[in-house]
């Protein structure tokens, strides 16, 4: 079974108009609610790739009620979320008026007493199980919380997988995580230079399988992805063309698209073309991706 966690998941109110000006009254000229948190997107996705999941993590007050039942609609998802006694999961507003604005909500406290709960429920997880990762620790939560998940379930043969940056990154890399997806940014913060061209990304990421990763998948945004799998192999895919239209879940979209491939086929090239078709088909999508669109991407 694959698991995913989503310590701060939101519901996301997205706003389109023409124009927007700060100060000003300014009206929608269309308007969604969609679910936010990556780890939600990534079961979301792997849901329209014929792959279920158990969603985890913690919800609150009435906007946390909603959000589980708007993903319980989801194929393939099963909502098993922690509630708290107090807070309200967040909103986030997506303001798209040429380019994109975001305010992210805070999101409720959680108690100690809530985290041991979370780590109850993934003591049910077993060798071949897969667990996902992914986003940033809110400031509530101990800032190793990652480290002390691996720690725990790495040794007993659960695939981990890790979307993460900066030290929460960091930190997981001696418990051996199955795959990690930092973007360029996040390796140039970890190697701690600017990395120009293909081989200076794949030196640096070949620096963190030394230091415990097994497969580095680094995505590109519109240079496409390159993956170091654990045989030693150098993968590089392009992008996929189109017009981008949404930017949010495509880094979640790539990594459910990269565990359902190598569920499929234990093959790293495999993966990685899904994965870049998962996340291409969000970016050119007004929300997550479907199958539909995934299958278009991957018949070019």
């Amino acid at each position: 079974m694959i698991y995913t966690v989503t310590f701060n998941p939101a519901l996301d109110y997205v706003v389109r108009l023409g124009s927007f000006a700060l100060g000003a009254v300014n009206r929608a000229g269309e308007e969604q609610l969609q679910l936010g948190g990556k780890g939600i997107n990534v079961s979301c996705v792997l849901g329209q790739l014929g792959f279920e999941s158990v969603a985890l993590g913690f919800t609150a007050g009435f906007t946390g009620e909603a959000l589980e039942g708007l993903l319980a609609r989801w194929p393939g998802v099963r909502p098993d979320f922690i509630r708290l006694p107090a807070g309200l999961t967040r909103i986030n507003v997506k303001i798209k008026a040429g380019a994109e604005t975001e305010i992210n909500g805070r999101g409720p406290a959680i108690p100690p007493d809530a985290l041991e709960r979370l780590f109850q429920k993934l003591e049910r997880l077993a060798a071949g199980d897969v667990l996902v990762l992914a986003g940033s620790i809110p400031a509530a939560l101990p800032a190793d919380v990652y480290r002390r998940v691996l720690a725990r379930l790495a040794p007993r043969g659960v695939l981990c997988v890790v979307d993460a940056a900066g030290e929460a990154l960091a930190q997981v890399l001696e418990h051996q995580p199955f795959l990690i997806k930092p973007n360029r940014q996040e390796l140039e913060e970890l190697a701690g230079r600017p990395l120009a061209g293909d081989r200076a990304l794949a030196d640096a990421a070949r620096r963190l399988q030394e230091q415990g990763a097994r497969n580095v998948l680094v995505s590109l945004a519109g240079e496409g992805a390159l993956l170091l799998d654990e045989g030693g192999g150098v993968h590089r895919q392009p992008a996929f063309s189109g017009r981008v239209k949404n930017s949010v879940g495509a880094g979640d979209s790539m990594v459910a698209g990269f565990v359902a491939g190598w569920l499929e086929k234990g093959d790293g090239a495999w993966a990685l073309r899904l994965g870049a078709a998962c996340g291409g088909a969000t970016a050119f999508s007004d929300t997550l991706a479907t199958r539909a669109q995934i299958d278009a991407l991957l018949g070019r």
